[in-house]
């Protein structure tokens, strides 16, 4: 299986990229500069960007009077940053006979299964519009199930072989891989964005015997986590480093879980280690993308025995967050807890990347009305979470990742994706135009009494995201 793996991510020759080193295009790093004195868009020239769509300059300027007469610094950001991932980030190429694409993050010069498909989903709505952008989605589907099948436990891949700095991690590492740090969600996204693809296309030439390859893979993954044969399972991890996020206790097993259903993540979608080993959110998000991939193995596939075993094992994981991920909280009333064992221990807090409990009616099925929902997401945003900060600059969910007093302007973003208030809504992006630190683009993170102080001035996910709430509000 690795082997037909590498096979098809090797297939275009590398001459097919158009940067098939990879290094960061000059015109993306024009984007570190400050604010001129004149509002101007700070994207790369238009000969240097590495993807055009005519759908997304179209909705480009179709938003141009709207957002200016709001706020002349809000349609600014908007131009920056909604096609921020076409602009730097995806390499297209259909050589090798079939749509590749490689989406790297930014900053950092690999793909992630979890960023890829978040980088390219805001973009899905136009894909009836607009031929090539379709061939880029589909291509970077392919591409994520390619590198499912070279290792399901890996988080984030290269674009070819190649020696990096966490080859001495203590897992089973190899060349294709940039980083292998097993999460829950990172299987879940291309899931996600296969299903989505097809709901908005109809094509149904992803769902080939690779894509029933990747759903056994997910499944055999599942399984193994939910700990039946006790907690050593088939992955561990540890790593050489000060960062105890960075890395995992108990030989690299983590702290023991006990089988009840729940499904183990030795990492959270931050990439930071959980303490606990089963992680609420991306649970919820295994329910959700589980039975949306036994649809279409029931109704492309006609795989009817393999459909029943993903239903099956949604069904599973949704009667024991059920049993285990709901705590009596004093202030709150019964609201989701973030990790928990099995044993009965839990951990309340939150943290500010996606799948998350703030975000779990974006990107899972609970419901934006939810009652627990509803107690929960009072408590994340809120000083009784551990990683709530508010300060002189602004406000939001933060994470161990960036390390105290640095929230991440992506908790805004959900929290204006999942409430149906419109002056809500409205109010996380005036808190997210004041905390840019002048520079037109979102970051990770910034110091909450000073917006200038932040970390990663290229961060495509959070780029696009912020472009996709600003469609869902004002494009109407």
């Amino acid at each position: 299986m690795k082997k037909l793996a590498l096979a098809l991510l090797m297939g275009a020759p590398m001459s097919a990229f158009s940067h098939t080193n990879l290094a960061i295009p000059e015109p993306a790093k024009k984007q570190q500069v400050a604010v001129q004195s004149t509002i101007q868009d700070l994207r790369p020239a238009e000969k240097d960007r590495l993807f055009r769509s005519e759908a997304i300059e179209k909705q480009i300027l179709d938003l141009k009077q709207k957002l200016t007469a709001i706020d002349p610094k809000l349609y600014w950001m908007f131009v920056n940053c909604f096609p921020n991932t076409l602009d730097t980030t995806v390499w297209y190429s259909n050589e090798s006979g079939d749509d590749d694409t490689f989406v790297i993050t930014g900053d950092i010069e690999a793909m992630w299964l979890r960023d890829s498909a978040a980088q390219v989903w805001p973009y899905l709505r136009y894909v009836n519009q607009d031929e090539p952008l379709r061939h880029l989605i589909r291509g970077v589907i392919r591409r994520q199930f390619a590198c499912i099948l070279i290792d399901p436990y890996a988080n984030a891949f290269n674009i070819k072989p190649k020696d990096g700095e966490w080859q001495t991690d203590e897992t089973k590492m190899n060349k294709m891989l940039h980083e292998r740090k097993y999460e829950i969600d990172s299987l879940c996204y291309p899931l996600r964005l296969a299903y989505a693809y097809w709901q908005k296309t109809g094509d149904t030439s992803i769902f080939d015997e690779n894509w029933l390859k990747v759903v056994r893979a997910t499944l055999d993954v599942f399984r193994d986590q939910q700990n039946w044969n006790g907690y050593k399972t088939n992955y561990h991890f540890r790593r050489n480093t000060k960062a105890l996020h960075d890395t995992r206790s108990n030989a690299g097993y983590g702290h023991p879980g006990k089988p009840c259903g729940l499904i183990a993540s030795a990492f959270r979608p931050s990439d930071d280690s959980t303490i606990f080993p089963y992680l609420v959110p991306s649970n919820f998000f295994a329910v959700s993308v589980l039975r949306k991939a036994a649809t279409i193995l029931r109704e492309v596939n006609k795989e009817k025995v393999l459909a029943g075993e993903c239903e099956q094992m949604a069904s599973q994981v949704e009667a024991a967050l059920k049993e285990y991920a709901v705590v009596e909280h004093p202030k709150y009333g019964p609201i989701y807890a973030f990790e928990v064992d099995g044993y009965g221990s839990y951990l309340l807090m939150d943290d500010s990347n996606a799948p998350s409990l703030l975000c779990l009616p974006y990107l899972t099925d609970v419901a934006i009305d939810d009652p627990i929902y509803q107690n929960t997401r009072r408590f994340v945003w809120s000083e009784d979470n551990p990683y709530f900060f508010k300060g002189k600059a602004g406000e939001g969910i933060g994470g161990p990742h960036c390390g105290l007093d640095k929230p991440w302007p992506m908790s805004l973003v959900m929290k204006a994706f999942t409430t149906n208030d419109r002056a809500e809504k409205e109010w996380c992006v005036q808190q997210i135009l004041k905390t840019d630190g002048g520079k037109g683009f979102m970051h990770e993170s910034f110091n909450k009494d000073d917006a200038t102080d932040f970390t990663r001035s290229w961060f495509a996910w959070a780029n696009t995201i912020f472009g996709e709430l600003i469609v869902d509000m004002y494009a109407e």
